[in-house]
């Protein structure tokens, strides 16, 4: 990515931090006890997928991605704004801002068209279940992961160019936590007409062309489960996407909210909030939602914590230890 710079900025101050040293102490346990919690739960389904066989389907290795991009999304921006919680300058380098943009846009997009391919993945499991072994193949699987962690990236780097080609030699101050492409825009001393529509565009194709295509896959799926002659039938087969439609809902909704709701010059708490929910609550809530509705995966969990414990419980044996003290 070729960063262009044409003035005398070379780093952007960010305003959206707390001033006081009581307040800045709070937000950076707050953040810090999120962001460590969105790594141990994306990181124990990780781990829970690849250590358990019964888990290595296509419905898990798209949960598995997901995680890991989740993880990745939040690791792009949470400790730059850790440390600039506590520093006294709440600053980043322009080429600090452009990387850091790039990689929230990247993986914020892989993100969502990992969304989609799941709920791809769900049609096919319900609507033509005698067809999904043939259809929703291991090579399929992987590439359904790696398009969306390519047009992630194209999309990504297009927005980048488009930003860091302005001009700017005004103003340096972003109201926000992180790097946003909507404060950018306003800080660039130029028309930028042509990169907010682009903008737009691009928020259009990560946002709601995915959920359009979501929408439509849930619409067959339900339309297949009102034909299930039984309640319990089709409670059971609902129950297989419940916990991937919540997160969909979260997460085209708060983006949506974010980045396709009118612009205004001012940034006021609400866009704060709603940065900060899509930023830390919907990668956090993820994890908690498939553990919780997710029978399989909480039974993988369970039986995973138990032998973990069972095996230290063989370590402290061999060094002498038992259960309740010493031999």
């Amino acid at each position: 990515m070729i960063l262009q710079n044409h003035s005398a900025v070379t780093e952007f101050v960010f305003l959206a931090f707390p001033n006081s040293r009581l307040l800045q102490g709070l937000v950076f346990i707050t953040m810090l006890l999120i962001y460590l919690a969105n790594i141990l739960g994306n990181l124990l389904i990780m781990v829970t997928i690849w250590k358990e066989p019964n888990l290595h389907i296509p419905m898990y290795y798209f949960l598995w991605s997901l995680s890991t991009v989740e993880l990745c999304f939040t690791t792009s921006v949470v400790p730059q704004m850790l440390v600039n919680v506590l520093q006294r300058k709440k600053s980043i380098s322009i080429a600090g801002c452009g990387i850091q943009m790039f990689f929230f846009i990247a993986l914020g997009s892989t993100d969502s068209f990992l969304l989609m391919a799941m709920a791809y993945d769900r049609y096919v499991a319900i609507c033509h279940p005698l067809h999904y072994a043939h259809i929703m193949t291991q090579h399929r699987c992987v590439c359904l992961v790696a398009v969306s962690l390519v047009l992630g990236g194209l999309l990504s780097m297009e927005m980048a160019a488009l930003i860091f080609h302005l001009p700017f030699n005004g103003s340096n101050q972003i109201e926000n936590y992180f790097c946003d492409v909507n404060q950018l825009l306003k800080l660039a001393n130029a028309n930028t007409y042509f990169e907010e529509i682009a903008q737009f565009v691009g928020s259009v194709l990560i946002l709601s062309v995915p959920f359009l295509l979501i929408a439509i896959s849930y619409i067959c799926i339900i339309r297949t489960i009102l034909q299930i002659p039984s309640t319990k039938g089709r409670l059971q087969t609902f129950n297989t996407c419940s916990s991937h439609l919540i997160v969909v809902l979260l997460q085209y909704g708060c983006g949506s909210l974010v980045y396709l709701h009118p612009k205004s010059r001012q940034f006021d708490k609400t866009d704060h909030m709603l940065s900060l929910v899509y930023t830390f609550g919907t990668p956090i809530l993820n994890p908690v939602i498939y553990s919780l509705r997710n029978k399989e995966l909480k039974d993988a969990v369970r039986k995973l914590t138990v032998s973990y414990y069972s095996q230290q419980l063989v370590q402290f044996g061999d060094f002498g230890f038992e259960p309740n003290g010493l031999i």
